[in-house]
């Protein structure tokens, strides 16, 4: 009885890991398997959600422009040519020019470098502090739990996150590395209130327990157990944290503290042209089109993902 007992909690460790003992050509079969059927429901949803094909379309078209934006622009972002200043879009200027005859569509390419490395350095960030702080507060309760959920993101929470990066770089001096520690800041305590949550309601489950009187560490069931089961939720909020980080920049860019001059940045571009807000919209039309469709492409995917790890919405959907 005692045997039986021990072989069923064993069974039922290793098949929450995804560990099953059936040797490497069957794993890899099913690997193989696995993978045809998340690429066929994948295409499937991208057939009937046109927003979440348009979304991936241009966050691809985003990180096109920032990984080769040197080779993609036709001009230097930096370059000065004030007879050429303000002129409307033409042939020569896709865009136009601004205040200093710089090419607004050249910063416009150099400005997704900006956006994209700060969005996804400030998810990354932050998701990863939030993972840290969020799982020791699910998992172990009591006094950390109190200490992290009660005293330390109540007390995060209690400020606009927007208004600690504004100080936080205020205080430090504007910077791409300031600003992405200011943001980060603000942002982990989304991510540590929903890990938190999901941690609460995994760690009593049957598998966590069986691990757990198998004497596995509190670092191999937090990492091998609980984590994998909770990343779905996870996913989802940093594709829309992105739209968050993308927005974030922008404004603080916008107030001048991003960046500093001359790197092109779609909020500097912004506080550049309202100057010229009537007599010459097109300084503010195309850096304001870049930050709404970068943030609308980031909130498609999140609302997709969403939908394709929801069993409901795939049932409804016929999946």
């Amino acid at each position: 009885m005692r045997e039986a007992l021990v072989l069923i909690t064993c069974s039922s460790v290793f098949i929450s890991g995804k560990k099953l003992f059936s040797g490497k050509p069957a794993r890899n079969k099913k690997t193989t398997m696995a993978l045809s059927t998340t690429w066929s429901t994948a295409a499937a949803l991208g057939r009937r959600n046109a927003l979440a094909t348009a979304g991936v379309a241009l966050v691809a078209l985003f990180v096109i422009f920032a990984l080769f934006a040197p080779w993609i622009a036709p001009q230097n972002p930096s370059n000065i040519n004030l007879p050429s200043r303000l002129q409307p879009p033409n042939a020569a200027h896709w865009f136009g020019t601004d205040e200093l005859g710089r090419d607004i569509f050249s910063r416009v390419i150099h400005g997704a470098r900006i956006s994209m490395l700060v969005g996804g350095s400030v998810v990354a960030g932050s998701l990863l502090l939030g993972l840290a702080l969020g799982s020791i507060a699910g998992y172990y309760g009591g006094y950390a739990d109190k200490f992290f959920s009660v005293v330390l993101m109540n007390a995060f929470l209690s400020f606009p996150g927007i208004l600690l990066a504004i100080a936080f770089v205020a205080f430090l001096g504007p910077g791409i590395f300031n600003l992405i520690l200011a943001l980060c800041i603000g942002g982990w305590v989304g991510y540590a209130r929903l890990v938190r949550a999901q941690v609460l309601a995994i760690r009593v489950k049957e598998f966590v327990e069986a691990a757990r009187a198998l004497g596995a560490s509190d670092w191999r069931i937090i990492t091998r157990h609980i984590l994998p089961n909770i990343i779905q939720p996870v996913i989802v909020q940093a594709a829309i944290g992105m739209a968050g980080a993308v927005l974030a920049e922008a404004t603080m860019s916008f107030l001048g503290l991003g960046v500093p001059p001359p790197t092109a940045s779609w909020g500097s571009m912004l506080n550049d042209g309202r100057a010229h807000l009537f007599d010459a919209p097109h300084l503010v039309l195309f850096p304001a089109l870049a930050v709404m469709l970068a943030v609308l492409s980031f909130n498609f995917i999140g609302d997709a993902l969403r939908d394709y790890m929801d069993p409901r919405s795939r049932i409804e959907a016929g999946l």
